[in-house]
């Protein structure tokens, strides 16, 4: 039996109900397949900050190393200030495992009405490939004479040629699997004529090799306007740190509900491991009471299943949320029924 050790993190709020739930799916798809998930706890977060001043252990990352994959819940809580929470436990996991590529899948779902009037499954299918580990997000920047009228702060975005070059190269080969084979780049050239320039010169060297892949550029604004008024025209997109971040907030939107987005922050030479979580917060205001969605959870999982070697194993659990999904019985308040998270998880577990 082989055998797959995974790091869990469920995190705050909702994050302690959804991961529960996502590995009960996996495990049940798993299992009838000869392989054995063996999911190691770790209670970090916002109330293991009140308690000890730090978001992990000060040995995290190294625990973290050895394991196959890290699944995370959902990070925050309203006593610890986001930029504490992100800073201190999302971003140093994906800066120091080299997690540049951020995936993820945007897709209406049979059966989940979005918001979009007269669009249907066929017209909603896309993947963001976000750079995930320089950008806007590089944490360059400072702040000086904090407190007075004359207080300045500098936040500065780091591109540099290798790390645009990686993850665009990455998008062409997620487009070239795809029966469309098109890619659009977000850019801002016209306004930031360093950072999005260079991001258009690499992204323009990069295209003659792969032929069979339609690329196109989009300036940032105009490709948000089009994922409203155009979502069919839409497959893989390739965006920096901050404006993948927003994209994919937008394309959970239109495909009926953040609940059900999912996400995967990949080492693609896997040299370390990958990181998987839903791309929801943690939810304060309904957390506790059961009834939030686990499909973002759940397909996040699927997705490392996928990373892991078993794409196979990934089909099945996208399919049973699928049939659930367009059966139309089961729905979360999120969703516009009365299903408490656990009701959702025991119909996907049932449908596999």
């Amino acid at each position: 039996m082989a055998t797959l050790n995974i790091a869990v993190i469920p995190g705050d709020g909702i994050g302690g109900e959804v991961t529960p739930a996502a590995l009960h799916v996996l495990e049940a798809v798993t299992r009838p397949a000869g392989v054995q998930l063996v999911a190691t706890e770790h209670p970090w977060g916002c109330d293991y900050y009140r308690e000890t001043g730090r978001m992990m252990a000060s040995d995290a990352l190294e625990q973290l190393r050895a394991c196959d994959a890290i699944y995370l819940g959902a990070i925050g809580h309203p006593s610890v200030p986001d930029h504490v929470s992100v800073w201190e436990l999302i971003l140093p996991i994906r800066q120091r495992f080299e997690q540049y590529v951020n995936l993820r899948p945007m897709r209406l779902m049979p059966g989940v009405a979005g918001p979009l009037a007269g669009r249907t499954a066929a017209d909603i299918d896309m993947v963001c490939i976000r750079e995930n580990s320089e950008g806007e997000y590089a944490g360059v920047g400072g702040r000086v004479h904090r407190g007075t009228p004359h207080e300045v702060a500098q936040q500065t975005g780091v591109f540099t040629r290798m790390g645009i070059e990686r993850v665009v190269r990455y998008a062409f080969e997620v487009a070239q699997r795809r029966p469309r084979r098109l890619l659009a780049s977000a850019t801002k050239s016209n306004a930031l004529q360093h950072s999005m320039v260079l991001w258009d010169e690499v992204v323009d060297a990069v295209a003659p090799d792969y032929p069979d892949v339609t690329c196109r550029k989009y300036h940032v604004d105009a490709l948000a306007a089009r994922m409203v008024t155009h979502p069919q025209t839409l497959d893989v997109m390739v965006a920096s740190n901050l404006f993948g971040d927003i994209l994919t907030d937008l394309g959970a939107a239109v495909s009926g509900s953040l609940g059900v987005a999912p996400g995967a922050n990949l080492n693609p030479t896997r040299r370390h491991p990958s990181m998987f979580e839903p791309i929801h917060g943690s939810a304060p205001d309904i957390a506790g009471r059961g009834i939030a969605n686990p499909i973002g959870a759940i397909w996040a999982g699927a997705l490392m299943l996928d990373h892991l070697g078993y794409p196979d194993l990934h089909d099945r659990v996208v399919a049973a949320v699928s049939q659930v999904l367009g059966d139309g019985h089961v729905r979360t308040p999120d969703l516009g029924g009365t299903a408490t998270t656990r009701d959702m998880t025991a119909a996907i577990v049932a449908a596999l």
